[in-house]
């Protein structure tokens, strides 16, 4: 996994660890690709998160987070000056707004012997000075379709750090290119490509390199297409408490269900492109279900492998 770890703080409770411990706010540890990578821990895959963090209390807060769900902290990740952090709000239905204080670099990891896949997305694919150093470091994996692992892309964009669509979709539309499944959320697409029909930027996408492109629409499920053709999938049953972290998990079982099939890494590369309906079938309700889960409870908080058993 590659991308930001950061510290939500979010409005309740005594103040958080770290930070200015001011009454009626919380923290914990979040940000997207780390819940990706949180999420495929607890379903039991052995899991490296190259991110950036401080050396203060939210950066601890974060490594023991990590280290519950079975999640190693790649080397060059403490790097940071300081720990990044998005002061949370919640709307009537749930929903999350974020207003962010971001540092990110990246480091690639010296070695990928025996990974299967590579996980990148949202803030991580376009904070300068990180962004442009992970799309190269992606692009060349995908250089070499035979070496390289899996690669998996989730844009996730946040408009208060996107403020400019045009501006960012170069630098997406690279990572896009470079994937070998990629998934996104319509609001996602709404915001980079505006009144655009959803279908067709998928189609576009597809065309483009990718084996998968997923697009979730939230309570109203997900469309996925493939080489051979496309799906419609219905969102899980759930009540919902809120959404934070729902697209991660979406994007963790998502990437849990190809590797059960056998689906992931340099040598499964031309079955993943024969992708076929039951095997996307499978994918799509493993993700699914997982985020069913989330949604069910406050925060970003993904389900272990036994609640989906």
């Amino acid at each position: 996994m590659i991308g930001e770890a950061l510290t939500d703080i979010v409005p309740g409770g005594p103040g958080g660890p770290g930070g200015p411990g001011q009454a009626g706010v919380s923290e914990y540890p979040g940000g997207s690709p780390m819940n990706v990578a949180v999420a495929l821990g607890r379903l039991g895959r052995a899991v490296e998160f190259a991110s950036w963090i401080g050396p203060d209390a939210r950066g601890r807060a974060i490594e023991a987070h990590l280290a519950e769900s079975k999640v190693a902290l790649a080397a060059g990740a403490r790097r940071a000056d300081r720990t990044s952090s998005a002061a949370v709000s919640l709307d009537a239905q749930g929903q999350a707004q974020y207003v962010f204080d971001l540092l990110w670099d990246f480091e690639p990891p010296a070695s990928l012997a025996g990974v299967a896949a590579v996980h990148t997305g949202s803030l991580a694919t376009v904070q300068a000075p990180g962004a442009a150093k992970v799309a190269g470091f992606v692009e060349g994996l995908k250089a070499r379709p035979d070496q390289g692992p899996t690669v998996t892309f989730d844009p996730n964009l946040r408009p208060s750090v996107v403020r400019d669509p045009a501006a960012a979709r170069p630098l997406l539309e690279r990572l896009v290119t470079a994937s070998d499944v990629v998934k996104a959320s319509d609001e996602d697409l709404a915001y980079l490509y505006g009144g655009r029909d959803p279908e067709a930027t998928a189609a576009d996408w597809l065309a483009a390199g990718p084996a998968l492109v997923v697009v979730t629409r939230g309570g109203r499920g997900a469309q996925a297409w493939w080489r051979g053709g496309r799906a419609e999938l219905a969102a899980s049953p759930a009540r919902v408490v809120d959404t934070v972290g729902a697209g991660d998990t979406f994007m963790a079982g998502l990437i849990d269900g190809l590797w059960s099939q056998g689906l992931l890494g340099a040598d499964r590369r031309p079955a993943l492109q024969g992708l076929g309906p039951d095997q996307a079938a499978a994918a799509l309700e493993r993700a699914a279900r997982a985020a069913a889960v989330t949604v069910s409870r406050a925060g970003a908080n993904p389900p272990w492998a036994f609640e989906l058993a």
